[in-house]
């Protein structure tokens, strides 16, 4: 077989299929009966010289796609599978990688070092492979210039493959010295200073020792800087790469270098091409985005307890800062709006600037005002809309005092620019500049209102109109008044001011959803998104209105079911409405459920929404399928235990979405779903039971189903045991030790990153939800001494989260509150439980005393429950 495989990797790029299907066949066939030789024989193809790049090439792309998924659990098979191959083997495959390194075929090499990282990401981890990094740097200064690039490039990868903890400090000082020597203006090869630069880049994380050392460091940001001043385009525009991913890892050694660096971006942002100012602008962005986090965590009470001060870079460099962004806001393309992935300098520029405002608040008011007012009135287009822009940008961060008079006097300015101006560019910014007004300027907690009697009437209009334009002004415009509904969205007195237009709005926003042009810029999926907004924010006095919207977009629904015989581009139009009719529903379903007097006129629409929701199921598409059942949700809460005639019919779907592991997302909303049908049911939804509890207990079990779907399982065992009480006895003997289990991990794994931060906390969270839940399942039941063996563990869990110190909010106000469920179920049982625990007095005590309301409200009434159950 090893003999053909150059012929069989070549036809199987054939673009004659029947030819490819066969050569894909047989590489399927060769790899099922001899995994060593096949992986053997790819290296060995990459390795030689002698064959066509194309078969080289995809030899080593199969390989890469051998050692790596994206899906967890197919990543972890290929792992082990490697792990278990032959030793031999193995040898003989590094061994081929090695020397394709200094191949001359630059593709090849190319694949071989990604091949290679992904080698040492599985290896290193392991403790194998030890020799390869020396391998790798023992001679790179006396490699031919080729080879030195293609070794350059694999420590990049494998940095990017492996964690730093894997790498001892030595390795990764001779890592650092080789990527930074290849980095300096005197080696002469520009391929190989790119790959020392792409290499720095992904080496950073490794560097945190080099970069607490003053020397190490200043040889570290000299080569940088001095890079972004290369001749080669690819090297200046990779060497910014670098400063920027330097801003957010070492935020804090960057004071020394900040006058140097200053200098650096703005000369890039006034001179250079595109890509290279783009990273220019991008450091500034970096910067804001560290400073915004600090002062958001610390509240800007630096004391001795913030792990990061902040420097204020970006308040010092306001005053040369600020005119250097403005500039770029005049950089803009032609066809910048109708291009959705568009992004240039002037994009960067307003966006930068937009967190420069956040970062400073008030005081970059003053130095962006007089640009607008320069520009806002000029005949060039660019300048009108660079200063709108600009405006738009600088709406978040400042105080609402500072703001308030300026957005007033252009308020009516604006309305007339984006019914008249002649250009599509400014009227595509008005709009979103206003759609920035009424999301951060207006609402039921600021004292004076933006959107008054007197100017309601142009607003609304000014906007109904402007949905008729062009689809990216139509698409602003729809966002503008999302941002003015949700303004309303807690039902104040002056919501009112919206009921005379409200059927106008929605005749509006239906007719923009029936446009020719509406799938271009968004422009359907606004315009629902709006309905929804306007909804959700209707009033007593409108409820008719909305309740007439029920039939008609129960029809709509209806006419994409009958749908016969589509193309692939009708049918995903097709889903896509379906999804967005189906949200619509849900908000409507929402809305008028939650009140006695529409929910009792909406429900001789129940069933035949139920019918179509069950209809959608049947056409197979995902973004569909989370919409129904999320709708069905909403509608099992509106109708309460009278949801019971659905369930025979709803089951097999229910159970269909339960498990529907590849569509991960819809296996989520699914068990939210379950969690409505309890709390609506109660114990009428016993019969189910027994299907659901082993479903959820086989999806936790298992190791294809993505993480985040776990901890809402979890906190559905708790919603199943409210619902049906001390019947969940036949489950406990299951669900407890898989609890028991997942608390015990979420103790072993938490820390690693923030990532893992909040996916322990999330999965903490569910577990202490099911426990609440099974504890006031049973609470008052005959069973209740059926939960006492668990208690101990449950009483131990809550200490080590105690210990551990770094609950969240939510975590916490679970976590008390179990403590008091606990006791409240267990009643004198848990007293000496209680007593015996190491640390549940002092985590009362903290809770009672804490700043959130919620917290200390369930520490008060776990206080009660305990203080019942003991004399604590």
């Amino acid at each position: 077989m090893a003999m053909e495989v150059t012929q069989i990797l070549l036809n199987a790029q054939s673009i004659d299929s029947t030819v490819r299907k066969q050569a894909e066949e047989n590489l399927k066939q060769f790899q099922e009966q001899n995994l060593p030789g096949f992986f053997v024989s790819l290296a060995g193809e990459l390795a030689n010289d002698e064959k066509p790049v194309e078969s080289r090439k995809l030899a080593g792309l199969i390989l890469k796609n051998a050692l790596d998924a994206k899906e967890q659990h197919r990543k972890f098979e290929l792992v082990q599978r490697w792990l278990t191959l032959d030793v031999s083997a193995k040898a003989q495959i590094k061994a081929f990688l090695l020397q394709t390194l200094s191949s001359p075929a630059h593709e090849a090499r190319s694949t071989a070092s990604q091949v290679i990282a992904k080698v040492a990401g599985i290896e290193l981890q392991h403790k194998q492979w030890p020799e390869l990094l020396g391998a790798l740097l023992s001679n790179i200064h006396q490699l031919p210039a080729h080879t030195k690039q293609a070794t350059l490039e694999t420590l990049g990868y494998i940095c990017e493959e492996v964690s730093p903890d894997v790498v001892e400090q030595d390795h990764v000082n001779t890592i650092l010295t080789a990527v930074v020597q290849g980095m300096n203006s005197s080696e002469a090869n520009n391929d190989v200073r790119l790959a020392a630069t792409r290499a720095l880049c992904n080496a950073l994380g490794f560097a945190q020792l080099n970069f607490s050392n003053d020397m190490e460091r200043d040889y570290i940001m000299r080569v940088v800087c001095e890079a972004t001043l290369s001749p080669d385009l690819k090297i200046r525009q990779s060497a910014f790469e670098c400063l920027v991913a330097i801003s957010s890892t070492y935020y804090d050694k960057l004071a020394p270098y900040m006058k140097d660096i200053f200098n650096i971006t703005a000369k890039a942002v006034k001179e250079d091409e595109e890509p290279v100012a783009l990273q220019a602008i991008e450091f500034w962005s970096s910067i804001c985005d560290e400073e915004i986090d600090i002062l958001e965590e610390y509240g800007g009470d630096f004391s001795g307890d913030s792990d990061i001060p902040c420097f204020y870079f970006i308040k010092q460099a306001l005053p040369v800062l600020v005119p250097m962004l403005l500039e770029t806001l005049l950089k803009q393309e032609e066809d910048q709006d109708q291009d959705e992935g568009a992004w240039n300098i002037a994009m960067a520029g307003g966006t930068c600037l937009g967190l420069v405002a956040r970062t400073v608040g008030d005081d970059i008011v003053p130095l962006v005002m007089p640009f607008i007012e320069e520009n806002i009135t000029k005949p060039d287009w660019r300048q009108r809309e660079a200063a709108t822009y600009a405006f738009g940008s600088i709406l978040e961060g400042p105080s609402p005092d500072k703001l308030m008079p300026l957005v007033n006097t252009a308020l009516s300015f604006m309305l007339n620019a984006l019914l008249q101006d002649p250009n599509n560019h400014v009227k595509d910014t008005t709009a979103w500049t206003l759609g920035r007004m009424f999301e951060f300027l207006h609402g039921s907690a600021l004292d004076a209102p933006i959107i008054t009697a007197a100017n309601c009437q142009q607003i609304i209009t000014v906007l109904l109109q402007s949905m008729k334009d062009v689809p990216n002004v139509a698409e602003k415009a729809c966002g503008a008044l999302y941002f003015l509904a949700q303004g309303y969205e807690d039902g104040g007195s002056s919501s009112a001011l919206l009921t005379p237009f409200f059927k106008e709005i929605i005749q509006t926003l239906v007719t923009v959803t029936h446009r020719e042009d509406a799938g271009e810029s968004r422009l359907r999926t606004a315009a629902y998104e709006t309905l929804n907004e306007v909804v959700r924010c209707s009033t007593d006095e409108t409820a008719p209105m909305v309740m007439e919207l029920v039939p008609h977009i129960m029809m709509e629904l209806h006419q994409t079911l009958e749908g016969q015989r589509l193309s692939s581009d009708e049918r995903e139009k097709q889903n896509e409405s379906q999804g967005l009719l189906c949200g619509c529903l849900m908000v409507i379903i929402q809305k008028l459920g939650s009140s006695e007097q529409t929910k009792f006129v909406f429900m001789q629409f129940a069933d035949q929404m139920m019918s179509l929701f069950l209809r959608v199921f049947a056409c197979r598409s995902a973004t569909a399928h989370e919409e129904a059942m999320l709708a069905i949700g909403a509608l099992a809460y509106a109708t309460g235990s009278n949801f019971i005639k659905y369930m025979q019919e709803f089951y097999r779907y229910l159970e269909m979405g339960l498990q529907n592991f590849e569509d991960y997302q819809v296996c989520a909303i699914t068990v939210g779903v379950v969690g409505d049908l309890c709390r609506a049911l109660e114990d009428k939804v016993l019969p189910y039971c027994d299907g659901i509890m082993t479903q959820l207990l086989k999806n936790l079990s298992s190791n294809q189903l993505h993480r985040s779907v776990k901890p809402p399982i979890f906190s559905c065992f708790g919603d199943i045991a409210l619902a049906i009480g001390e019947y969940f006895e036949k489950y406990l003997v299951y669900a407890m030790p898989m609890l028991q289990g997942a608390a015990e991990l979420s103790i072993h794994i938490s820390g690693a990153d923030d990532d893992m931060t909040e996916y322990t906390n999330s999965l903490r969270n569910g577990i202490l939800e099911a426990y609440s839940g099974i504890f006031q399942g049973f609470k008052g039941s005959p069973k209740t001494q059926l939960l006492l063996p668990y208690a101990p563990h449950i009483l131990q869990f809550l200490d080590s989260l105690y210990m551990e110190k770094d609950m969240d909010d939510a975590v916490t106000k679970t976590a008390i509150g179990v403590l008091g469920d606990l006791a409240d179920t267990l009643g004198s049982n848990a007293g000496p439980l209680i007593q015996q625990s190491v640390s549940s007095k002092e985590f009362l005590i903290e809770c009672l005393s804490s700043d959130d309301p919620l917290i200390k409200e369930s520490a008060d009434w776990a206080k009660l429950a305990i203080s019942q159950a003991t004399s604590f």
